[in-house]
């Protein structure tokens, strides 16, 4: 029995402007309390904007790939993030990378892929979670949610649900010392038929801790991976 993918979690100094540039790019709903969008249909996932005071000082340790399905469409998704308060940022690429890098109103990065992408197809309008981490991260969330790994090569690693939807990846080394808390975190949630605390203890045995410094809300145990990365343990559903 695994860990089911309940939602992603977004800290955000203004959760109910990031909530709105979101719905508007990614196509999704806002729910009743102004700060969270709607899974929708299939495999995809709610998205939960979380208040913070903290500054963002760093790269984020995860961003979203963002498919296309035509150079047409592509264009149409950043001219649409662009018009609701997003930027172009320079993290390196060059004009001959098709594709196009963008941050938020809050300066988080993420990609607008070009189509065509082989690594990217059957998934969504989030292709993919890109995150830095290690190889060792990404063996550990494949065992955590039994998700079966769909890229494993050079210490790069990458996980599917087996019913499709977005990849979470795992770039390898050199893996970014982390030196904040991450903007972005995985909420999960025991299986059916289990408890919070046996769950806890089966992801501790696969390399997981308690993150003591932190406290969780409507009684989730905050954890952090292999890699130091915070998520949360939800309640028993």
């Amino acid at each position: 029995m695994t860990s089911q993918l309940v939602a992603l979690g977004f800290d955000a100094n203004d959760p109910v402007r990031l909530a709105r540039f979101w719905a508007g790019v990614l196509g999704r709903e806002v729910a009743e309390d102004g700060v969270t969008l709607l899974a929708g249909e299939g495999t995809e996932f709610p998205i939960r904007f979380l208040p913070t005071e903290a500054e963002k000082t760093a790269p984020n340790q995860m961003h979203f790939d963002l498919t296309s399905d035509s150079l047409e469409a592509q264009e149409q998704t950043v001219a649409r993030a662009l018009e609701l308060g997003g930027q172009h940022i320079d993290i390196g690429q060059t004009p001959d990378d098709g594709h196009v890098v963008l941050a938020d109103p809050e300066g988080n990065e993420f990609c607008v892929i070009e189509p065509g992408n082989n690594f990217l197809a059957n998934t969504g309008v989030i292709g993919a979670l890109s995150s830095d981490g290690s190889q060792a991260v990404g063996y550990f969330w494949s065992e955590a949610l039994g998700w079966p790994l769909v890229w494993d090569q050079d210490e790069e690693t990458a996980i599917q649900s087996s019913r499709g939807g977005s990849k979470i990846s795992w770039g390898g080394p050199p893996v970014r010392p982390k030196t904040a808390k991450n903007r972005l975190h995985l909420d999960i949630a025991p299986p059916a038929g289990s408890d919070q605390q046996t769950e806890v203890d089966r992801l501790i045995s696969l390399g997981a801790k308690r993150n003591e410094s932190s406290a969780g809300d409507d009684g989730a145990i905050p954890m952090t991976d292999p890699d130091g990365n915070e998520f949360c343990v939800l309640a028993a559903q």
